[in-house]
């Protein structure tokens, strides 16, 4: 699910499209929760691709055993990787399945040229290779292997960060959510319990009305908190701060005025942490700079 975080990424997207087409909110809301919906389809994509690699291995096994000459290895093919624990599991969920049949878009075909390229390197890498030497079977080394295999041929992999470049736009600022989805996913199977859910985008309606009424109050004070910024300047101009910078000002401002109970410093760090996603190298240290001296005037803890 997304953190409150990754909730306030969302926000500071929002707003951040606000400024460069402004609509009604309501329709600027409905974006939002959109735009958040499409991280669950990413993550979807990213679960039916190590299910297509399962499913390229078995293909790939059986044009073995069709081989008119065959050597030992195409009549007694090895089947570990076929056989993994983990990719069992994705395989069978039924959230997964169920989603997926609504949403054919979101299926590899076995001849994808980037499914296959990903195949042939990984099972020409040595951690594969030595993976399928291993005789002992177990639900934990399965599980490690498939989260390595995870970061290595997917979350790190460039080609298919392209791609989702490509296929949908927000997906690729959207990657680092997913891959974090996907790590908590594979690592929370368990070996005696059947794989019937996915983790879901919003955890409950707290963090709906969250989400919604830190966009509401953001927008609301937009040029109230703009003034605030500008007040905290020193011998800086307000129009030399980038939109991006300002955008992520103005939401933890309005968080830090209009959600008491979240401590002032806890904020702060969130923000921070938000700008090294969105801005530039320096841009954290001249946020964090200016919400502490805010915190420091209003006396906020």
């Amino acid at each position: 699910m997304l953190g409150r975080r990754q909730i306030r990424e969302k926000v500071v997207e929002s707003l951040y499209s606000y400024c460069q087409n402004p609509i009604k909110f309501d329709v600027l809301e409905k974006n939002m929760f959109s735009e958040i919906e499409k991280i669950y389809h990413l993550y979807i994509y990213q679960l039916n691709f190590l299910v297509a690699l399962k499913a390229l291995a078995e293909k790939q096994l059986e044009i073995g055993k069709n081989k008119y000459i065959k050597t030992d290895e195409n009549v007694n093919p090895n089947q570990k990787f076929i056989n993994n624990q983990i990719l069992l599991k994705l395989e069978e969920n039924t959230e997964r399945l169920s989603f997926t049949s609504k949403h054919q878009e979101l299926k590899w075909d076995i001849n994808d040229e980037l499914l296959v390229k990903t195949f042939q390197r990984m099972t020409a890498g040595k951690r594969y290779q030595d993976f399928m030497k291993e005789d002992s079977y177990s639900f934990v080394e399965d599980q490690k292997f498939i989260g390595k295999l995870f970061l290595r041929y997917i979350a790190e992999n460039d080609d298919f960060h392209d791609h989702l470049e490509e296929k949908e736009m927000s997906w690729a600022d959207d990657f680092h959510i997913s891959n974090s989805m996907m790590q908590k996913t594979i690592g929370f199977l368990k070996e005696d319990e059947p794989s019937h859910t996915l983790i879901k985008m919003i955890k409950d309606e707290d963090d709906r009305e969250f989400a919604r009424r830190l966009l509401k109050e953001s927008l609301n004070h937009f040029e109230e908190t703009e003034k605030k910024i500008g007040s905290m300047l020193d011998n800086w101009d307000l129009d030399r701060i980038s939109l991006l910078d300002k955008i992520i000002l103005i939401a933890a401002i309005s968080e830090i005025e209009y959600f008491p109970l979240t401590p002032g410093r806890v904020i702060i760090n969130e923000y921070i942490e938000i700008s090294k996603v969105f801005s530039t190298d320096r841009s954290n240290i001249f946020i964090n700079g200016i919400l502490d001296k805010y915190t420091k005037d209003i006396n906020r803890n």
